[in-house]
């Protein structure tokens, strides 16, 4: 299908003040694994996570406090040097001995107590893991309870379509290649909700039409291809709005979801399944796919950090299309970290995909090299007045937004974009590319004999077709010549490329790292704010920035989530990722929805 994954993100994460190293290490003939709650054959630190017992005065600790304490085996209270190892005397036997050793060990790893799938980031999951407090099977069966306590009774939340049967097996592999010999990156065993346009080897890709219902594809899309590679365990398929149409989700196979928080709203779209999913917990990780605002409206509806990367990041190979002018698909997750974590295993290029090629050089060693909480210190970020809108609620979490980025060490200005407005007005490729991407993703990749269509035309035709509501918007798309694609392509790539001349050039001529602006400008409703990244390929980050409140609000809707979004230039995912990721650790806005809670024991 394309060349092999690549394993970029094998041998560290770097976080705000020092490297998580992931490597199996043994002390001196002494196995630490030994002293470890879990049978295994070798121990894999990820520090620094805790500053108690901190040896080496640098608020972590690691692997050099561990090699402190092997040089002091030995030393008692008696000894000029027992001050400085006195703290990793674990067992008060006032001697430094392997015991303590291997305790100390244990503290670079997992000291949280018992393990809780909500709210669990990749970076916990791994330090449960390497503790041998969880496995990859024991994960994987607390999201699958999560899916059949949440999603499929109750106060249902009808968000996910399919479920990989072969899940509980995919993660015991990975469990015995883990004990074998340490983890393949840090998203090892780590549960991921795929939006159901991506092909996926082991569940039909649907688009949320019934009419594709069995369309099992024979090889992964290049982005689950990538994530697989990698360690991560696809869980689920997750809903969306048939063929991405919309910005909400509504289709004829998966039906209606709606936000995690405010059940009476939907969950916005196309995404909605992964927004609404992984904002419950069901999943770490969530797979989305943006045209028009697709990742970045239901992150705000469900308060997950979404990133939309420039087009040319990702491989688009193997996700059923709706415009590839302006498709990309990004990670939808509860934090900046995860996003970033995502983005390393998901870019790079593919030459099935031949605008990846723009990635080469472009893409740093690890997108999380730029979690840094100092990121805002000194940036200029601009912002439009004109395109906040008019919602109170939103405006005041906006208002409150630029406050925080400039007790960040930001400065804020305004900016005048006089041709904005030309941007914003730009026509989306959903109507005039649908049916030729459509048709050309049939041709490559619908093979399974149950899936009885070759085109747009023949499920339109189908009897079996079970979404009236969009025959006459199909039947439009259908009704797009072959000459009027090509005079649209030609003029719509254009319009893209001077959106980015008009944009890229704004942020240049005021001097600023990004532009910032509320994702959506008004509550369960989107404005025009996320054409700008589409209309001018470039990367945008969205990020929550609190919820509404009647009490402070007036009539806005309580309890409905806000984003700001983050734009930046072309392949500035690094820079966008530093600076959300400085703001959400200065904020916090990030709540769990109440109504998912933990499951009981």
């Amino acid at each position: 299908m394309s060349q092999p994954p690549r394993h970029r993100f094998r041998t560290f994460v770097l976080l705000p003040g020092a490297v998580l190293a992931v490597a199996a290490t043994s002390l001196g003939g002494f196995s630490v694994a030994t002293a470890a709650p879990s049978d295994t054959t070798g121990l894999n630190f990820l520090a620094p996570f805790y500053s108690e017992a901190d040896l080496t005065g640098d608020d972590a600790v690691d692997e050099n406090d561990i090699d402190l304490l092997m040089t002091a085996l030995g030393t008692s209270t008696t000894d000029a040097t027992w001050s400085t190892v006195e703290t990793a005397d674990f067992d008060a036997n006032g001697t430094i001995t392997v015991t303590d050793v291997a305790s100390l060990s244990q503290r670079t790893l997992y000291d949280d107590g018992p393990f809780s799938p909500v709210e669990a980031t990749t970076i916990d999951v791994q330090k449960a893991m390497n503790a041998g407090v969880v496995t990859a099977v024991s994960l994987t069966q607390m999201y699958l309870d999560r899916i059949a306590a949440y999603d499929d009774q109750g106060e249902t939340l009808n968000s996910i379509i399919s479920v990989n049967e072969n899940a509980l097996q995919i993660a015991a592999e990975l469990d015995a290649e883990r004990a074998a010999g340490g983890p393949r990156s840090m998203l090892h065993g780590i549960p991921v909700l795929a939006k159901d346009n991506y092909n996926t080897v082991d569940m039909p890709t649907t688009a949320g039409c019934t009419c594709l219902r069995n369309n099992q594809t024979d090889a992964d899309s290049q982005i689950v291809e990538q994530l697989r590679a990698d360690g991560a365990v696809i869980l689920a398929k997750a809903n969306l709005d048939e063929f991405a149409f919309n910005l909400s989700t509504d289709s004829s196979l998966g039906g209606v979801t709606n936000s995690a928080y405010v059940r009476t709203q939907n969950a916005g779209g196309s995404s909605g399944g992964t927004g609404a999913s992984i904002a419950a917990n069901l999943g770490i990780i969530g797979l989305g796919t943006d045209t028009g605002g697709s990742i970045r409206v239901p992150s705000s509806f469900n308060q997950l950090v979404g990133v939309r990367p420039t087009v040319g990041l990702a491989s688009r190979d193997g996700i059923i299309p709706l415009a590839l002018s302006q498709d990309t698909g990004g990670p939808m997750t509860r934090t900046v970290s995860d996003a970033a974590i995502a983005l390393d295993s998901i870019a790079g290029y593919d030459p099935e995909d031949a605008i990846t090629a723009e990635s080469n050089g472009n893409i740093p060693t690890s997108f999380t090299s730029s979690l840094d909480d100092s990121s805002l210190e000194g940036v200029r970020i601009g912002y439009v007045p004109s395109i906040v809108g008019t919602n109170a609620a939103v405006n005041r979490l906006f208002s409150e937004a630029l406050a925080d980025l400039q007790a960040q060490g930001a400065t804020v200005v305004e900016m005048v974009i006089p041709e904005l407005p030309i941007v914003q007005g730009y026509s989306s490729g959903s109507t005039n590319e649908f049916k030729h991407d459509l048709n050309e993703y049939f041709a490559k990749f619908v093979t399974d004999p149950d899936v009885p269509y070759s085109s747009l035309a023949e499920i339109i035709a189908a009897e079996d077709y079970q979404a009236p509501a969009r025959t006459n918007t199909m039947k439009a798309r259908e009704a797009v010549t072959e000459e009027q694609y090509q005079a649209w392509i030609v003029r719509h790539n254009a319009e893209i490329a001077n959106g980015e001349r008009i944009l890229s050039g704004a942020m240049d001529s005021h001097n600023v790292s990004a532009m910032v602006y509320p994702t959506t400008t008004g509550q369960y409703s989107t404005g025009a704010n996320n054409r700008l990244s589409p209309y001018s390929g470039m990367p945008a980050v969205t990020v929550p920035m609190g919820l509404s409140s009647t009490a402070i609000d007036g009539s806005a809707i309580d309890g409905a989530p806000s984003n700001i979004e983050f734009l930046g230039r072309s392949y500035a995912e690094s820079t966008l990722i530093g600076l959300a990721f400085d703001y959400e650790q200065a904020t916090l806005h990030r709540t769990s929805p109440a109504l998912f809670p933990a499951l009981a024991g």
